[in-house]
């Protein structure tokens, strides 16, 4: 890359860092308390990946995906599911119309550039299936038919980690689909304390919210951050962290290829949201956990023994050394 390209793309990355500052500062104003959360969720958005969000209920999670839709300027469906949720109740049906004899398509939930997907493992395989095929590409088939969703189209689903009656485990491929798995958790006491403080109003503070940009420009922010440069021994430091995943003696499963492209992806995404035009191995090491949690399956020995996920990745990051970089700045 020449000087020029380099100030170029510089000058980019700075677009999106101020971009996602205003999101961020927006979306803070009615989620309290999780900045890190709301630039993980930014990330993901500029993958064009999708989020997989553990936590118990009422953590605000419908609120978050309502705000992030809102200033951003694109349409939010939300979709609770339950056992009895058809295929087309996400994707739509065609109606037929007696008056004029034909049938017409009624979009269904899906059609949106965001959707919330409450207590996903609730749903039935059969309605995960038409989820997955959303998620991967970008698409639906209705009735032989295929139409393009929206963009950016960024799904959020959630799960509850601690109640499984009546659900439907999400199978390993799907998982492996979900760029990112985050947690919610609770606010501290002080944000808890605004938090109650912002509801003495008729309406929810979101409701009072407006677009501080719009869905073309994270378009076109999408393709810019796949230009973020990884260095060779970064991206050499990064297999070696996935490489240890697999050869680890609790490990059944480790981390697939696809696993490896989302945390390069990550990186990328989160170099240019913090204003620079490459990736330092701090960035790998900080979504190794939201990127990698889900990708690992322990070994039944290990599960026996209380090995947990997080100690593996754990373990993958102390025996990896990280690189030393020149400063390219």
């Amino acid at each position: 890359m020449s000087g020029e390209q380099s100030r170029r793309y510089h000058g980019l990355v700075k677009h999106v860092q101020e971009w996602a500052h205003t999101v961020s500062a927006a979306v803070g104003s009615v989620f309290l308390g999780k900045p890190h959360l709301i630039e993980k969720l930014l990330v993901a958005m500029l993958c064009k990946g999708h989020v997989l969000l553990e936590d118990v209920p009422g953590t605000g999670k419908t609120i978050l995906a309502r705000a992030l839709a809102t200033v951003t300027g694109g349409a939010f469906r939300r979709i609770q599911c339950t056992p009895d949720l058809l295929p087309a109740d996400v994707t739509g049906v065609s109606v037929y119309n007696p008056a004029t004899q034909e049938f017409s398509f009624r979009e269904g939930p899906v059609m949106a550039n965001y959707l919330l997907v409450d207590e996903i493992n609730r749903a039935t395989p059969r309605t995960q299936s038409a989820l997955l095929e959303a998620m991967a590409e970008g698409q639906i088939s209705v009735e032989g038919e295929r139409r393009a969703l929206p963009e950016p189209f960024f799904l959020i689903a959630t799960e509850n980690p601690v109640e499984f009656e009546g659900t439907f485990p999400l199978p390993e491929a799907q998982k492996d689909r979900f760029l990112m798995s985050l947690a919610v958790g609770y606010p501290a006491r002080a944000e808890e304390l605004r938090i109650l403080h912002a509801q003495r109003q008729d309406r929810h503070p979101v409701e009072a919210l407006e677009a501080v940009t719009d869905v073309e420009r994270i378009v076109r922010m999408q393709a810019d951050v796949t230009g973020v440069y990884v260095a060779p021994e970064v991206g050499d430091y990064l297999l070696d962290l996935v490489q240890a995943t697999r050869e680890n003696r609790d490990v059944q499963i480790g981390v697939s290829p696809r696993g490896s492209l989302a945390l390069y992806k990550t990186a990328q995404a989160l170099a240019a949201v913090r204003g620079r035009d490459y990736v330092v191995p701090e960035d790998i090491k900080e979504l190794a956990y939201p990127v990698f949690e889900k990708r690992i399956i322990l070994s039944p020995d290990a599960r026996i023994r209380g090995r947990s996920v997080a100690e593996v990745i754990e373990h993958a990051l102390e025996s990896v050394d990280p690189p030393v970089l020149r400063d390219r700045e």
